[in-house]
Order: structure tokens, then sequence, then C-alpha cells
């Protein structure tokens, strides 16, 4: 059975479409002429006319802009899909940088950093846990 699905409109030319998903809603979808991912092995720039790729997100910044000031996001891991100047990400939680609460990513820093882990299953954990909170205090501090 064919696909009835509508399309979603294709970006302006020389644009990128950036469309951010968590499983509680839609973030963002919008125009921009770049974004910047943060791939579990570092940064990822994209520009329209990029090549398809599907690639894993790591905890940091999800940067965009289209000439004025550039929005920045907290972006918790998950998965990106760049194809057809669609920059798709699906990740558990995106916060926008202005919306960061940075008292509580302290805390949730010191809260893993006082874990005592007992097996690999923890000690993963924890250290996720660590990274997440480091990654909005660098965002936040940013702004």
């Amino acid at each position: 059975m064919a696909d009835t699905t509508p399309s979603p409109a294709p970006p302006a030319s020389g644009m990128l479409r950036c469309v951010i998903v968590t499983p509680e809603r839609s973030v963002l979808d919008e125009q921009t002429n770049f974004i910047v991912l943060p791939m579990i092995d570092g940064e990822l720039g994209v520009l329209p006319q990029r090549a398809p790729l599907v690639g894993r997100l790591g905890p940091g910044e999800l940067r965009l802009g289209s000439g004025g000031p550039v929005r920045r996001f907290f972006i918790d891991g998950g998965f990106a899909q760049v194809r057809r100047n669609v920059v798709t990400v699906l990740t558990p939680r995106a916060i926008e940088a202005e919306a960061i609460d940075q008292a509580a990513a302290a805390a949730e820093l010191q809260q893993a950093q006082a874990q005592t882990p007992t097996t690999a299953a923890e000690r993963l954990a924890k250290q996720q846990a660590i990274s997440r909170a480091q990654a909005q205090l660098r965002i936040a501090r940013a702004k």
C-alpha cells in the first residue's frame, strides 16, 4: 500500500528545515541556514545540500542560525537524520538554552557525582548523568 502521508513542504532554496522531536512534543520546526549537531564523537555542521546521513547524538548543544542570533538547545542524545535539506532530530529531551535552570543542572551534577556505583551499568549511568549535567551547565553559562 502506498504511503499517503503528506510530505512536508521542502525548505526554500539554500535553506535547511530543522525538526526537533521529543516523545512528548514537537519542539521546533523551522527554516535555517545552518545546524550544528552534538554527535557522540564531536560536533557535525550541516549546510544545505549535505549528503544524507543518520547519526547518533550525544548530550550537548545544538545550534542553528538564519542570519540573526544563533538559537541554541540542549539535546539529551538521540538520533539525527539528514535527508533532502531536512534535519530531523529525535531526542528524549530538548531544552532551549534560555530555559535551562542553572541551579537545577548544578544540583543534578552534584547528585550524579555523589553516586557510588557498584556495577558496570551503574558506572555508565553515573558517567552519562555527569555528561548531561555538565553539558547543560556549559550551554546555560554561554548565554
